[in-house]
């Protein structure tokens, strides 16, 4: 396979090469793919009639309804499209975070956005990348070829990390810069402001765009169940402090299960997916779960 990367597993795309990733919302694009499109052009599938106009291309009289009736109808049609996708992978510090045998979140979103990418170009559909932290890093707009998907690749291979993050910022920046309704997917550990998130957010949904937010997380950020006295570092600052956990176990996991509501409730009330992935589990068995439930709705 020409498309080769260290973040493409056969066992992942395995599971989900026959889910077809097809967006719920009408998309716009520009090449023939599997989505439809709210335009009317010339297509294969017969869309309505509308009454001729002054202008009206004549190529697309229905001249079956003009005999019957001595009217004037243009044919419309629907035409199918291929759907534009962002992909918003967070490389702020704190993404590097890893517990025990787990792979950090970057390294796991890596692999989440390689594995879509590249079956959603095998779908035809185009797939870009933004890759940020306080502000956008790297930028790639969606394109839909072998070379496209590497330089792609790429990019996640090569990708470098810096301390903060501004997650919705980044995101309101993206939902206004993206011309067409397509598919935007957010991959974050959304260490920020949950109300800055949700603004950015908003704007994905104010624009129409079809929205996945993974919310990536270590499970010991979600348990806090270590034992013993313990270092702990701030990977987006300089902070460092000595303590036991399990004196602030049951305030520190008030504190995050409150911030991952107010996202999730958010997401819920703007129609966007939520996704919780823990680094922990099987990618394969997360994605698989995910576009299973997805298709059906």
């Amino acid at each position: 396979m020409a498309e080769t990367t260290n973040y493409l597993d056969p066992r992942v795309l395995g599971r989900i090469s026959k889910l077809d990733f097809k967006a719920r919302k009408i998309v716009e694009g520009f090449m023939l793919g599997k989505h439809r499109s709210p335009f009317h052009g010339i297509s294969v599938e017969f869309a309505e009639h509308r009454e001729y106009s002054p202008g009206d291309d004549l190529r697309h009289l229905d001249w079956k309804v003009y005999a019957k009736s001595e009217r004037y109808f243009i044919k419309q049609y629907e035409t199918d499209t291929n759907m534009r996708s962002y992909f918003l992978l967070d490389c702020s510090d704190s993404m590097t975070y890893r517990s025990g045998d787990n792979i950090s979140k970057l390294e796991y979103g890596s692999y989440l956005v390689a594995s879509l990418a590249y079956l959603l170009t095998q779908q035809q559909d185009s797939v870009g990348l933004i890759l940020f932290n306080r502000d956008i890093q790297r930028e790639i707009e969606p394109g839909s070829s072998p070379a496209h998907l590497r330089q792609v690749f790429h990019a996640l291979e090569t990708a470098e990390t810096a301390p903060h993050t501004k997650v919705g910022d980044v995101m309101n920046k993206m939902a206004g810069r993206m011309k067409s309704r397509g598919l935007g997917v957010i991959i974050s550990d959304l260490f920020d402001d949950p109300s800055e998130i949700m603004l950015g957010l908003h704007h994905f949904w104010h624009r129409k765009h079809d929205t996945v937010l993974f919310h990536m997380l270590d499970p010991e950020e979600v348990r806090f169940d270590m034992e013993g006295t313990h270092v702990f570092l701030d990977l987006e600052g300089s902070d460092r402090f000595t303590c036991d956990p399990r004196d602030l176990r049951e305030a520190y996991l008030a504190e995050i299960n409150a911030h991952i509501e107010e996202i999730r409730t958010g997401c819920r009330k703007n129609g966007i997916d939520y996704v919780q992935v823990l680094t922990s589990e099987p990618l394969d068995v997360a994605l698989s779960s995910y576009l299973s439930l997805r298709s059906t709705r």
